[in-house]
């Protein structure tokens, strides 16, 4: 299944999710580098949040590069001017290839501009970097000790999949499957994109989906209490409010 769009306009320019992707789109072909795999690796590990950096707050040790995080490192430090905290926010906006950057963009076009419309420019932007740090610390409760970098944005776009899921359940989202546009709910397109995550446990996939599912799960949660707030803000002023439209 791929989405194409959901069918869910919004009375507001979506500035920041168009900042986001801006942001992302540059870093990637503005700072990272394309030019070879060593290349790349090499500033993944130089820039990127690392679990067993975090869970010891150190950077790697020259004998972790490529094994597991020790006890008892060399006291050789790879990049020693890196700072592991400021790597959690850095990582939101470093991609694996223009593949993942194309589909994380694309993902947060269709989904993060209700949602923004619904928190608002400020509290949204808030809310995609606290998802952002919350699919990081998943990823890294689960793996302490993994020592490959992690990128991307996509557990903070998880996190507005679970938001939207909570806010607009019933709408459609048109989606490709196999050669067919299909109008699939919401609640059914990104059920089943959840539980397609559990099917690559223990796979050797190279996808985070720790951090995809821990970026859901705190988007619900910090969504759900907050459902009938944001949605008469997302309401107010509509046509629809007249004619008594529930989402």
């Amino acid at each position: 299944m791929f989405p194409i769009r959901d069918v869910n306009p919004t009375r507001m320019r979506p500035v920041i999710t168009w900042a986001l992707i801006a942001v992302n789109v540059l870093v990637f072909f503005g700072w990272q580098p394309q030019d070879s795999d060593q290349a790349a690796a090499e500033f993944a590990y130089a820039h990127a949040a690392i679990p067993c950096e975090i869970t010891t707050g150190e950077p790697l040790d020259v004998a972790e590069i490529g094994g597991p995080c020790i006890e008892a490192p060399l006291g050789q430090v790879v990049f020693p001017d890196k700072n592991v905290w400021l790597s959690v926010v850095v990582s939101m906006f470093l991609h694996g290839g223009i593949a993942h950057l194309l589909f994380n963009m694309w993902s947060l076009w269709i989904f993060g501009n209700n949602v923004e419309e619904a928190f608002g420019r400020g509290g949204y932007l808030l809310f995609y970097l606290v998802a952002g740090f919350g699919a990081t610390a998943g990823f890294v409760a689960l793996n302490p000790d993994t020592t490959a970098p992690l990128v991307g944005a996509s557990g903070a776009i998880a996190g507005v999949m679970g938001a939207y899921l909570v806010l607009f359940p019933r709408h459609q989202v048109m989606t490709l499957v196999i050669i067919r546009i299909v109008a699939i709910p919401a609640v059914l397109f990104l059920g089943l994109w959840l539980a397609s995550q559990f099917f690559l446990i223990g796979a050797q996939s190279g996808i985070a989906w720790e951090a995809h599912v821990a970026g859901f799960a705190l988007g619900v949660l910090v969504t759900l209490p907050l459902r009938e707030t944001l949605l008469r803000r997302t309401l107010a002023g509509s046509p629809y409010a007249a004619a008594g439209y529930r989402i």
